[in-house]
């Protein structure tokens, strides 16, 4: 009898742990203005382009990234991140975002300090339009970037991630939209 109680609750806290990690951690669920607060814009105006941006909380506390691309004075870029703050990821981690889109791609920014301008590590992925999906981004897969170019034999270091950020940069023009519900990570 003693083995068979010892087997159930092995049985009932392996499931526990395996649900945890497919449910994962919360790192922003927008779920009240504290939350919208950490989030700041950084358009391609900071190189004099023109594209605008904002981020808001929709009715069903969701951060909403809109705004316009544009590509005049050689800009293209409209992004949203937020601001530093200790994230504890792990290299076998993965980011997993639900996000409703508009049949764009977007790229998610992994940001770790350092003293290159203009530097993160990239994912892009795919939404659809006026559906709600959950993306699964492999923190393995992430690349180095700095002005839009990759950085060969650069390593993230996920330990060092103090920011993360949402970019559309696919250069088509005009209006956007991306409706993010919550960021999480879990592992793989």
């Amino acid at each position: 009898m003693p083995k068979l109680v010892f087997s159930a609750l092995l049985s009932i806290s392996l499931l526990s742990a395996t649900t945890a990690d497919q449910t994962g951690r919360v790192l922003f669920d927008f779920s009240d203005a504290q939350s919208l607060a950490k989030w700041q814009i950084v358009n391609d105006t900071v190189m004099g382009g023109r594209s605008n941006s904002k981020v808001e909380t929709t009715e069903d506390r969701q951060m909403r990234f809109s705004g316009n691309l544009s590509l005049a004075n050689n800009g293209g870029f409209a992004s949203a991140r937020s601001r530093p703050a200790k994230l504890s990821l792990e290299q076998d981690d993965v980011i997993v975002l639900r996000v409703q889109g508009d049949g764009r791609t977007y790229t998610f920014n992994l940001y770790v300090p350092t003293r290159r301008v203009a530097y993160s590590y990239q994912l892009d992925f795919k939404t659809q339009a006026g559906e709600w999906t959950e993306v699964k981004l492999p923190l393995s897969q992430f690349v180095a970037h700095s002005f839009g170019r990759k950085v060969p034999g650069d390593q993230l270091d996920a330990n060092q991630v103090n920011s993360v950020g949402i970019l559309l940069g696919d250069k088509n023009p005009g209006a956007f939209q991306l409706v993010v519900d919550w960021i999480k990570v879990a592992r793989d």
